[in-house]
């Protein structure tokens, strides 16, 4: 039986898939069906999720997925840039004759082929989780485990924001600018990784359009746990 935080989990994983779009309801029944428990176990998710910013309660109507404003969206990138600069500029403070993270750029490597497979098969899905996850992926494998889920949560955020205004930056643009991070790790070059890594997150940013949010999808799909899609155990 799943467990409030599994949910959580499978919900934020959704989110980062692009499965779920901000404004889904979140119906508890359809839920609690959905995970085979309890109503009571899926509130205890959904009020998990609301301390963390991914759903909201709308009176007399239940639970959706929020539809951040433009002023949030800044905001989460902006904590972004913070996060990911700092990962950075922690490992130049590490190695500071500039040896590079041979294990590290190896485990990222093998990220990015598997963004290339999801981007040559076409597999949306797939792909956004995958694109996504590569920052948090470069947390984990340098060590800040307690910030995963921090950039976890950051990251799935910038993923609403880039669903609700549509953004027009290329899946295979992003690939390349992972490539791009990983070639400055493995030279050793890590000024240049983190401003590799503050380009790339403009990027993403600058690409936003406002407009009108995507069409919603069906709720058990959008909820396939994504290892099934990738053959990895979720982080």
């Amino acid at each position: 039986m799943a467990s409030p935080s599994e949910i959580a989990r499978r919900v934020v994983e959704s989110i980062l898939s692009q499965r779920l779009s901000p404004g889904e309801r979140l119906g508890e029944q359809d839920l609690a069906d959905l995970f085979g428990v309890s109503r009571t176990l899926i509130r205890e998710a959904l009020m998990q999720l609301q301390a963390r910013g991914f759903v909201e309660v709308r009176s007399r109507r239940g639970w959706y997925v929020v539809e951040p404003s433009l002023e949030e969206a800044r905001d989460a990138f902006s904590a972004r840039r913070i996060v990911e600069a700092g990962i950075l500029s922690a490992v130049a403070d590490d190695h500071p004759d500039g040896r590079p993270l041979q294990s590290v750029v190896r485990t990222l490597r093998q990220h990015i082929v598997q963004e290339e497979q999801a981007i040559a098969d076409a597999d949306a899905a797939t792909r956004a989780f995958l694109l996504a996850d590569f920052h948090v992926c470069l947390a984990e494998c340098m060590g800040h485990r307690m910030l995963c889920d921090v950039l976890r949560d950051l990251t799935a955020h910038t993923t609403l924001v880039a669903t609700l205004y549509q953004s027009e930056h290329d899946a295979r643009q992003s690939c390349a600018e992972h490539s791009e991070i990983v070639a400055a790790l493995e030279t050793g070059n890590f000024a240049l990784a983190r401003q590799r890594m503050l380009t790339h997150i403009g990027h993403v940013e600058e690409a936003l359009n406002p407009g009108a949010p995507p069409v919603q999808g069906r709720l058990q799909a959008a909820l396939t746990p994504m290892s099934l899609r990738t053959g990895r155990a979720p982080r």
